[in-house]
């Protein structure tokens, strides 16, 4: 057992922690800290579990169910974060899991790495791939605030919905194609699933292969519990980022993704640093584009089904981090080569996009 599965399963304990602040009434701050660290082991075990089952149903299927779950935490999140009526904050965090997955993943990821290796490389036709499907997400949630900003009268809050929905449908179907590119038709370029498996594949030839139904029933388990500790965030986030003196925009972009991807980042610092830069590049812009391309509009058309107002117009200032992020992100990347400098670089646009945030007032 590694050390970051020992932390994980000390974190378990504030799940019945979290639960009985809530019931005991030890205030929002209290329960708010205390739900987030609970999540994070809990989103570990979705992708372990994930993981198990992807062995167990081969392939095709696998890579399927890893592309579905691969940011559940953050969708469960946001969905009740939506449900609750806080669409600016859930918002927020679609801009701030892209940014944060470019800039804060990918950036330690490389820092620490290159800190080991001189020099690491990373399939530079995958990033470029990857590049273009971002520049493409960029510009179709760029479009609404555009139009609502450009427009003299603007539109109209059913107009503006119906685009958002319009532009959730393409994205989805974008997201389906390049799962077919992928998965099937140019898998071959994307050996780095083959390496991410691996020792998990050898693992289950000399033992007995994963328990499906077990690996299942933890799925379940660890998804429901993330509901649980979701309703307990949410419900007490306003109250709490408000004592901490936080602006809303500054919890969704900032705080909000680094509890729902902590796990996740985790494991593409790790890799980085065993000299898999391929993996560890294809967790957080593959992250990335799946909160672009299937996150974001699923949570339009999820929107659309409560009576949220649930639609792409953002604020400006997040249009232009996620922009500066992309186009930093694309800029290292493009060579697949990488060294500890261009980790610090992401690193600094991470931290001064950070800040810029925290001291943006609120509207």
């Amino acid at each position: 057992m590694t050390l970051k599965d020992r932390i994980f399963i000390a974190l378990l304990v504030f799940i019945p922690i979290s639960i009985a602040a809530h019931l005991l009434h030890w205030g929002s701050l209290t329960v708010f800290i205390l739900s987030a660290l609970a999540i994070v082991p809990l989103a570990s075990w979705m992708g372990a579990a994930t993981e198990e089952i992807a062995v167990v149903v081969g392939p095709s299927a696998g890579g399927l169910l890893n592309a579905t779950f691969g940011n559940a935490t953050e969708l469960i999140i946001a969905l009740i974060a939506l449900r609750a009526g806080l669409v600016e904050v859930v918002k927020a965090s679609i801009t701030g899991s892209i940014i944060g997955n470019l800039l804060l993943v990918m950036g330690l990821s490389m820092f620490l790495g290159g800190l080991r290796y001189k020099e690491q490389e990373f399939q530079p036709v995958v990033a470029r791939v990857n590049a273009s499907s971002m520049n493409l997400a960029v510009i179709a949630i760029l479009l609404p605030t555009a139009i609502q900003f450009s427009s003299d009268r603007g539109l109209a809050l059913n107009e503006i919905e119906k685009l958002s929905i319009g532009v959730a449908i393409v994205l989805i179907l974008v997201y389906g194609l390049t799962l077919l590119f992928s998965m099937k038709t140019h898998s071959y370029l994307y050996d780095v699933g083959v390496a991410g498996t691996e020792e998990k594949e050898v693992e289950a030839a000399e033992h007995a292969p994963p328990n499906l139904k077990l690996w299942v029933g933890v799925l379940l388990a660890a998804t429901l519990a993330v509901a649980i500790e979701s309703e307990l965030l949410v419900g007490s986030l306003e109250v709490a980022t408000e004592q901490l003196g936080l602006t809303p925009l500054f919890t969704g972009v900032i705080l909000l993704p680094i509890i729902g991807n902590a796990a996740e980042h985790t494991t593409a610092v790790t890799v980085a640093m065993k000299d898999k830069m391929d993996l560890s590049v294809s967790v957080a812009v593959g992250s990335s584009l799946q909160i672009a391309l299937f996150v974001a509009p699923i949570l339009v058309i999820a929107g659309w089904f409560l009576g949220q107002p649930m639609d792409l117009d953002f604020n400006p200032f997040e249009l232009v981090a996620v922009v500066v992020a992309v186009l930093i992100a694309n800029s290292i990347s493009s060579d697949g080569k990488s060294n500890w400098l261009e980790g610090i670089l992401l690193l600094a646009a991470y931290v001064v996009l950070g800040l810029s945030f925290y001291f943006l007032p609120a509207s």
